[in-house]
């Protein structure tokens, strides 16, 4: 029998594409969410039930997953915890929780309502960082020392002024660039140092950061150098006009422009481009999968969120550096 999904808000990268003919999930019910950003395929699916609030959502004894991309997002993690105690598996947009004490309280709640929760933290699992990935654990470029990530997207009018309702530039966008380096790079962080600005806000007092540096140090002893702006120019052609390069002790992988540029070397010979043909692999499928007994997640829940917890410690030491 197929997963029944519910939909609540429609603030970040809500699944419902995702759901069109899916062979082990099917749409139930949508709370604050428009008919209308449905897919054509669902739109005119009236079993498709539609609630006012996202208590009455979760009160549906027949719905047995919820995907939150809460209107704000500091409201996430209490929809988070609700939707666990009311039995459901939950699957959350980043940043899943603002504040460690939080992200600790879900995973508490995860534990002891026997469902299941995930963040949508695929990012090592699209290409080319799965390929990245691979390379990386079969041992080709040696041990990891320095990992250095490029993030940037470009301003629109749109962006959040209030970090509360989207986590803000370090929540929302840094955080891939933090997945790089442990679900890529496959090294974990022991310590984070981190710098942020307003400056080049459009916005007259306005609250949104346009760029922000993290300074990471590893577990290994290596390093780790991370940037997330909103300064893509749209000349560049691609969304997110991202770099990521892994240096080892025998070798280096990259990725540059987006994706769109790879490249291997190891020792004396360069090999160019990485094979990137295979799909990676689908988080949300895999969860849906797991759910059903067919499949396990490829991180542990620590792993999985272990790069949102680095996060808000970085934007706790920012502020505390202003306090």
């Amino acid at each position: 029998m197929p997963v029944n999904v519910a939909l609540f808000g429609s603030n970040g990268h809500q699944i419902q594409n995702q759901l069109v003919a899916h062979p082990h999930a099917r749409l139930m019910a949508i709370a604050n969410f428009p008919r209308a950003k449905l897919p054509a395929d669902l739109q005119n699916d009236r079993s498709i039930r539609e609630y006012d609030t996202f208590e009455e959502m979760i009160g549906d004894p027949e719905v047995e997953f919820v995907s939150l991309c809460s209107g704000r997002r500091c409201e996430q993690a209490a929809h988070t915890m609700m939707a666990l105690r009311a039995g459901k598996h939950v699957y959350a947009e980043k940043p899943c929780a603002m504040a460690e004490s939080d992200l600790d309280a879900i995973l508490k709640t995860a534990g002891e309502s026997g469902r299941m929760f995930h963040e949508m933290a695929g990012t090592a699992f699209d290409q080319p960082y799965f390929a990245m990935r691979e390379i990386v654990r079969e041992g080709l470029i040696g041990e990891v020392i320095q990992v250095v990530v490029e993030k940037s997207y470009p301003y629109h009018d749109a962006r959040p002024q209030d970090e509360d309702v989207d986590g803000g530039l370090i929540g929302q966008n840094a955080i891939h660039a933090v997945r790089l380096v442990e679900h890529v790079a496959g090294v974990r962080i022991r310590s984070v140092v981190a710098a942020e600005t307003k400056a080049g806000n459009p916005v007259p007092e306005g609250g949104l950061r346009m760029a922000s540096s993290l300074l990471c140090e590893l577990e290994n002893g290596g390093l780790a150098s991370l940037t997330a702006n909103y300064l893509n120019p749209r000349g560049t052609g691609a969304w997110g006009c991202d770099s990521l390069k892994i240096l080892g002790t025998l070798g280096l992988v990259e990725s540059r422009e987006g994706g769109t540029q790879t490249r291997l070397v190891i020792g004396e010979r360069d090999y160019g481009s990485i094979s990137t043909t295979g799909p990676g692999l689908d988080y949300l499928d895999t969860y849906i999968k797991t759910i059903l007994g067919e499949d396990s997640m490829p991180l542990t829940l620590e792993e999985e969120t272990s790069p949102t917890r680095w996060v808000i410690r970085a934007k706790e030491q920012i502020r505390g550096r202003a306090r």
